[in-house]
């Protein structure tokens, strides 16, 4: 069997493209089989293990993770599989690729529990982690995704406008209009959509956005809709936060959860004023406060 392995570079320039810049970060990258998974990592301490979106990468969590670290915690945020500057030897994806992914990766640094933090299409993986393997997981953080028990409502169908580009998505077409205002509170500046879409003109990423649609969130979409997470129970402590300008979800997310005690041991929700789809940008901080206060209460 092959073993994991470990290699550090600590030039930002030796990766391609480079590495957008982010003070006090350790950069590495973990060998599993038929995948090298860059990793960025700072503090010392319990370990928290931050799950980014799309079309991001590690640096979504370049203003919240050293906030986590200097509570006294190691956040590890890796790049998942088809983003950042990780690379796959094998392009398919399955429901459940990434899920594999994150549990080698948790195996290789020796990792037995940790709290998970995880926000849009990270969030996929990481309520697949605290349902599969509850174990694993201390407590967790779901950012701009209704817990998998939600029920359907057609008031939140607008919640999916943005699926169809990514589903169809052509090789070299932008993505740019992910970040438009319809799912920021502030406009996000060019630099920052930049750093988001540079990894994209790597052909091997670009080519992962339909899989990823395709193949691990329609059908995860899919089982969410007809109840699967319904008829199972949640017994990891779970927050959900929203950002109050993220529309339709904060408006609905009372409604298509109405009875959450039904489903899961223990899960709350939160709102941030000030913050739209893209929460770890509108409202840094207050994500991190927000989620150290739930390590505090909820462990």
């Amino acid at each position: 069997m092959h073993e994991p392995r470990i290699i550090r570079s600590g030039d930002a320039s030796t990766w391609s493209p480079p590495l957008p810049e982010a003070s006090g970060f350790d950069h590495f990258t973990v060998e599993t089989p038929g995948l090298r998974t860059h990793v960025a990592t700072i503090g010392e301490g319990d370990p928290v293990v931050l799950l980014h979106g799309f079309p991001q990468h590690w640096w979504q969590w370049h203003a919240v993770a050293p906030v986590i670290a200097a509570a006294g915690y190691r956040a590890i945020c890796p790049d998942l599989r088809g983003a950042g500057w990780t690379v796959a030897d094998n392009p398919r994806i399955d429901r459940e690729t990434r899920l594999r992914d994150v549990l080698a990766l948790f195996d290789a640094l020796e990792i037995e529990r940790a709290h998970v933090v995880s926000h849009d299409m990270g969030a996929i993986t990481a309520m697949q982690l605290t349902y599969d393997h509850p174990e694993r997981v201390r407590t967790a953080v779901q950012l701009a995704v209704p817990p998998g028990f939600m029920k359907f409502s057609p008031k939140v169908v607008a919640g999916f406008r943005h699926l169809p580009p990514f589903i169809w998505h052509r090789p070299g077409a932008s993505l740019r209009g992910t970040f438009s205002g319809a799912y920021v509170a502030h406009p996000m500046p060019e630099a920052t959509i930049e750093t988001y879409l540079a990894p994209l003109r790597r052909p091997d990423i670009d080519a992962a956005v339909c899989p990823l649609c395709r193949h691990m969130i329609l059908p995860e979409a899919m089982r969410i809709t007809r109840g699967t997470y319904r008829r199972r129970r949640l017994s990891v402590p779970t927050l959900v936060a929203f950002g109050r300008r993220d529309h339709p979800w904060a408006a609905q997310l009372q409604h298509i959860c109405p009875d959450p005690g039904r489903y899961a041991d223990r899960v709350e929700f939160a709102y941030l004023d000030d913050a739209a789809h893209f929460i770890t940008d509108d409202a840094p901080t207050a994500v991190a406060t927000l989620t150290l206060n739930w390590f505090n209460q909820a462990t």
